[in-house]
C-alpha cells in the first residue's frame, strides 16, 4: 500500500483530494501548518471526520520570514500564494522523507485561482519546493503531465480527476457523491487574503522590517495609530481586546490605561519619548468612558515602572487621523 503526506487546510479541495486517494487504497495522512496567519482548526475537524491522521507543525518564524520578501511575489492582497504552497510543500517534503511517505499531494486546483493556480504556477510551486517529482494535484490530475507515483503504479491514473476553474459546483457535487455532506463554505482561513489585514501588516513591514511574529499578533488586536515612522499605539476595542493585549506585552513596550475611569488599555510600540507617550495617553483617554472630562490621568507602566500623566483627552477627529 502507497502511503500519501497531504496539506490539508480543512477547506473542501484538500478533504476532497484526501479522499480521493483512500477511495483507491492509499493510507493518506494529512499535514497541517500553524502560523500567525492562519492555523489547523478546521484541518482537525476535518481529519476527524474523514478518518486519517494529522500532523500538526508550528512554523511561525520561517512562514513571516518569507511574507517579508517573497520570491514570486503577492496577490491581491499580502498572500504570497505561490511561495507560500512552495513552503510548505518543501517543508512536508522534509517529513515524506524521514517519515517514510511516497509522495504529497494538495487541494490544488487548476484555474481556479488566475495568480497562484493556473499551470504555470502549480509548475513553479512544484519546482521551487524541491520536490517536484513528488507533487500530485488529485482533483485535477488528469489535466495535468503524469506524474512520477502515477507511472510506477503507485496512484491509479483512472480514478483521480480533472477539475478545473473557479466553480466550486464540481466539487460540492463530489462531495455530495462521496457522502461528505458537512463541508464548510469556501473562501476565508488566512488573513494574508483579507485588505484590512494587509494593510496593517504592509505598513507594520514598511516600518520594521525585523518586525517578529509578536508584532504580527499584536496586528490582530484592536485599534491601531501610526505615531511615527518608529512608534504605534494598539489599543483595545473591547474587553476581550484587552485580554488579548496583556499576554502581548514585551519589555520596551509601554502598557496605558486610565485611572479613573474604564475604557481600553493602550500599548505603545517601538520608539517612546515624552510627546509620543503623551500623545498616546490622549488617544487611550478619549476612547474610555473619560472623553468627555477636560483632563484624565493615565497610568503608564514600562518595566515594572509606573508613572502618571495628567493629559486632555484627544479630539476624535485628531485620533483618526492617526488610525491605520
Amino acid at each position: 500500500m502507497s502511503k500519501a503526506l497531504g496539506l490539508i487546510s480543512g477547506g473542501l479541495d484538500s478533504t476532497l483530494a484526501a479522499m480521493a486517494l483512500m477511495r483507491q487504497g492509499i493510507e493518506v495522512t494529512g499535514i497541517s501548518f500553524v502560523t500567525p496567519f492562519f492555523g489547523a482548526g478546521k484541518a482537525k475537524i476535518a481529519a476527524e471526520k474523514i478518518g486519517f491522521p494529522l500532523i500538526v507543525r508550528e512554523i511561525s518564524e520561517i512562514h513571516l520570514q518569507m511574507v517579508k520578501e517573497p520570491k514570486y511575489g503577492y496577490g491581491r492582497n499580502m498572500n504570497p500564494c505561490i511561495d507560500c504552497h512552495a513552503m510548505m510543500f518543501r517543508l512536508a517534503g522534509e517529513i515524506m522523507e524521514k517519515e517514510g511517505f511516497d509522495f504529497l499531494f494538495s487541494g490544488e486546483v487548476l484555474g481556479q485561482r488566475p495568480m497562484s493556480q493556473n499551470a504555470n504556477a502549480l509548475r513553479s510551486v512544484a519546482n521551487h519546493c524541491d520536490y517536484n517529482d513528488k507533487v500530485l494535484r488529485p482533483l485535477s490530475a488528469k489535466l495535468l503531465p503524469i506524474t512520477p507515483m502515477e507511472e510506477s503504479g503507485l496512484v491509479d491514473r483512472e480514478q483521480l480527476l480533472d477539475i478545473q476553474g473557479r466553480s466550486r459546483k464540481p466539487q460540492q457535487a463530489l462531495a455530495v457523491k462521496w457522502g461528505y455532506l458537512d463541508f464548510p463554505s469556501s473562501g476565508g482561513g488566512c488573513l494574508l487574503t483579507e485588505a484590512g489585514f494587509s494593510d496593517r501588516l504592509r505598513d507594520l513591514i514598511e516600518h520594521d522590517p525585523q518586525a517578529s511574529v509578536n508584532d504580527v499578533e499584536l496586528l490582530k488586536v484592536g485599534r491601531q495609530f501610526r505615531l511615527s515612522d518608529k512608534s504605534k499605539l494598539v489599543i483595545g476595542r473591547n474587553q476581550a481586546d484587552n485580554d488579548a493585549l496583556t499576554p502581548l506585552i514585551e519589555t520596551d513596550q509601554t502598557l496605558l490605561r486610565a485611572a479613573d475611569f474604564s475604557g481600553p488599555l493602550g500599548l505603545l510600540c517601538g520608539e517612546t519619548d515624552d510627546a509620543k507617550l503623551k500623545v498616546a495617553a490622549a488617544i487611550v483617554a478619549s476612547y474610555g468612558k473619560g472623553k468627555d472630562e477636560p483632563e484624565v490621568d493615565v497610568i503608564s507602566l514600562r518595566n515594572g515602572a509606573e508613572k502618571t500623566l495628567r493629559v486632555a483627552p484627544l479630539a476624535r477627529e485628531e485620533s483618526v487621523k492617526l488610525l491605520l
